[in-house]
């Protein structure tokens, strides 16, 4: 197995799985679109990518027409649920799976509901550079997946084998990196799923990505939060840290990564080698503790601390 690993003086912030996004709108559901700043389709000028599918936006009539359908179908549900409530039936098994970050409306109806661009790029940009990879509609997602890892000093992406059997199993091929200087913004994107961001780079290119742990990515991108030298921490941060690693058996060969949390509070975390997975990408374990170094109990969480 081969595990990506940062240079001797760069600290690894984050790592998970992600990849270009796909609509959900009626309109562009299950599709995704490589446009110029001319919201011209750029894939025949990607260098390098393999053929992949090509996309039609549904009409507006067709995609009305499925809107009433699965109201209907909604309607239709509801109906049947209050029924079996009314009548004592167990519903709390619900397969319906909900997110506190979705949302029912677009962020921006032009590239969500009648479009859906994921990589907006002219010629030379640094989005154009993204690998094809992260392509749904081109790689073999049963078998290969993609990770993003954030990194003090640059984004990489990864490929590795994916064995539904064996998640443990990781061997990867850095198959792109930038430095993450060249990142200007990261925005979440929570229409429908709450799973996506943006992130769009100096020159103006962006790119739409889709992962089930994206806060975990955007906490360290843009903008970068303060990494704070464990040698300029008081000794009463120290002690708590150092308690927090013994706590979580963290091994010697991992340091504890402590930054700066918008309400000024610290945020301490590890990334647990023995728990790097292809379908997760790296579990952490972490606390927040207040300036004087003692431990916050969630229950006491700010916003800007989670």
């Amino acid at each position: 197995m081969n595990i990506w690993q940062p240079d001797p003086d760069e600290i690894l912030l984050a790592r998970s799985p992600v990849s270009f996004a796909t609509g959900a709108a009626p309109r562009v559901k299950g599709m995704r679109w490589f446009r110029n700043s001319e919201r011209i389709d750029i894939q025949p000028e990607l260098a390098g990518w393999p053929e992949g599918p090509s996309f039609t936006a549904r009409s507006v009539g067709g995609s009305a027409t499925q809107k009433v359908l699965r109201g209907a179908a909604k309607a239709t549900g509801v109906a049947v649920m209050a029924l079996l409530s009314s009548a004592g039936g167990n519903v709390s098994g619900s397969s319906v799976a909900t997110t506190d970050d979705g949302s029912d409306t677009p962020d921006d109806p032009a590239d969500e509901v009648d479009d859906f661009p994921v990589l907006w790029a002219s010629p030379g940009t640094i989005a154009r550079t993204l690998p094809w990879q992260l392509d749904p509609g081109r790689i073999d997602q049963k078998h290969s997946c993609t990770h993003l890892i954030v990194t003090d000093r640059r984004l990489v992406v990864v490929l590795l084998p994916y064995y539904k059997y064996d998640l443990e199993y990781v061997d990867d091929e850095m198959i792109w990196q930038c430095p993450r200087a060249d990142v200007s913004s990261v925005v979440p994107r929570n229409f429908k799923d709450g799973n996506d961001f943006t992130i769009t780079f100096v020159d103006g290119s962006w790119c739409r990505l889709n992962s089930f742990r994206r806060q975990k990515l955007m906490r360290y991108m843009a903008p970068p939060r303060e990494v704070i030298p464990y040698s300029s921490l008081s000794s009463q941060q120290k002690e708590t840290v150092s308690a927090f690693t013994e706590e979580v058996q963290m091994p010697d060969s991992v340091h504890p990564t402590v930054t700066l949390n918008p309400t000024g509070r610290l945020h301490v975390e590890v990334l647990l080698p023995s728990r790097l997975t292809s379908a997760f990408g790296a579990s952490e374990e972490s606390i927040t503790m207040d300036t004087e170094g003692r431990r916050v109990d969630i229950d006491d969480y700010l916003p800007g601390d989670f």
